[in-house]
């Protein structure tokens, strides 16, 4: 289902402008504050975890959502929450993560609840796609790491696939995160709390660039 076009979008971005970075020099401005490096989600959705994750965080937290409408929700509630560890980057990850970061300033990159693109012929669209992870191991630095949770059990067993034929190192691999020992500390999005409604076990794994 298409989400409804929020009403005064672009205002309402414009009201959180101070969460927003738009350019190379806003982020490394951003990161300047805290070492120079940052935790970042792609595909934050209304901004739950993304929140919860600043306020755990001792790096800065970035956000990336490619839907503005959506990525209005989030900043409005980081906002509210007076969340100073978060900013937000709105746009496709694919154009904007190399046009706007270094090798070295994303520590850990979280994927939550990707798009599975299921349809025949849309593999290269998935974020665990090896033209992502490609990409992915040009900016994170040797020690930096990617968190992957999904419900989606044919996007779980694609994106492991990935990981081994990019020569990533898998560990705390679970296909059932809500009832294994890496629960502890897990924060939950919004996508996560609906499927374990629904009974789907969640699958989780980290992976390593080396």
């Amino acid at each position: 289902m298409r989400m409804r076009k929020k009403k005064h979008g672009a205002e309402r971005i414009a009201a959180c402008a101070e969460l927003l970075l738009t350019d190379r020099e806003g982020v490394a401005s951003f990161l300047a504050e805290n070492g120079g490096a940052c935790e970042l989600e792609i595909g934050c959705g209304k901004g739950d975890f993304a929140i919860e994750a600043s306020r755990r965080c001792e790096l800065p937290f970035i956000a990336m959502e490619r839907a503005s409408d959506v990525a209005v929700v989030a900043m409005e509630k980081a906002k509210a929450a007076g969340c100073d560890n978060l900013h937000f980057i709105v746009g496709n990850a694919q154009e904007l993560l190399p046009r706007l970061f270094e090798k070295g300033q994303i520590k850990t990159l979280y994927l939550n609840f990707s798009d599975p693109w299921p349809k025949k012929g849309y593999a290269k669209r998935r974020l665990t796609h090896r033209n992502f992870l490609a990409m992915y191991k040009e900016l994170l630095p040797e020690d930096g790491k990617i968190v992957f949770k999904t419900d989606n059990v044919g996007l779980f067993d694609f994106s492991l696939e990935e990981f081994e034929a990019m020569g990533f190192r898998m560990e705390e691999l679970t296909r059932d995160l809500h009832n294994s020992e890496y629960n502890e500390g897990n924060i939950q999005t919004e996508y996560e709390r609906n499927f374990s409604a629904k009974g789907f076990p969640i699958h989780r794994v980290v992976v390593y660039m080396n």
